[in-house]
């Protein structure tokens, strides 16, 4: 009803002559699809714009913070990236280890929605394959701490973020130079062994 009363309200604007135009003067029932876009557009005439540092992340019209690239390790490629990405749109998109079905792929990517909810990280999460999910962050530097949090999780089998694939820590498909490989350990001497330098 409030509905209805605003836009009789906004349909009584008379044009700059003093008459109202021929559209205006219908019932309000009788208004077509294309009377309503002349009514939406008459309401937004007289809306202020919204200031450009109150728009919401992502926008393209909303200025994007300067870097001090003196403060950023520039040996650190990650924390460039992070740096980087602030305030701009950054996809990521994760596969599910241990592939049941969609329905449990659906189930374990939305935990980890949850956990990155609580951690302070706000994305939106689509389902692009059977045991693949693409998560969406508005401001891309939480893709990041993201992906950190995603690679610590059981079944994650792998992470693609800016073209670089990253393995989980429980990754059954990890390339072996990224399986860390156990340390020899050095062969105690023998009780009673001496050895050159000690002669």
């Amino acid at each position: 009803m409030g509905g209805l009363l605003t836009l009789v309200i906004v349909a009584g604007k008379k044009s700059s002559d003093g008459e109202k135009p021929d559209w205006a003067k219908k019932d309000i029932k009788d208004y077509t699809d294309a009377d309503l876009e002349r009514l939406l557009d008459q309401w937004d005439e007289d809306e202020e714009p919204i200031p450009v540092d109150e728009l919401p992340e992502g926008h393209p019209d909303k200025p994007q913070p300067q870097l001090d690239f003196s403060k950023l390790d520039m040996n650190n490629p990650d924390e460039l990236m992070k740096a980087t990405k602030k305030g701009k749109t950054v996809m990521m998109f994760v596969r599910v280890t241990d592939f049941v079905d969609r329905d449990e792929t659906e189930e374990i990517s939305s935990l980890w929605q949850t956990g990155l909810y609580n951690n302070h990280v706000q994305s939106e999460r689509f389902l692009i394959e059977d045991d693949r999910v693409m998560f969406m962050f508005r401001d891309g530097a939480y893709a990041w701490e993201a992906k950190e949090f995603l690679l610590d999780q059981e079944r994650c089998e792998e992470v693609q973020l800016e073209q670089q694939t990253y393995y989980g820590k429980y990754s059954k498909k990890k390339p072996e130079q990224e399986v860390k490989k156990p340390k020899k350990k050095k062969k105690s001497k023998a009780k009673g062994s001496v050895t050159k330098e000690e002669l």
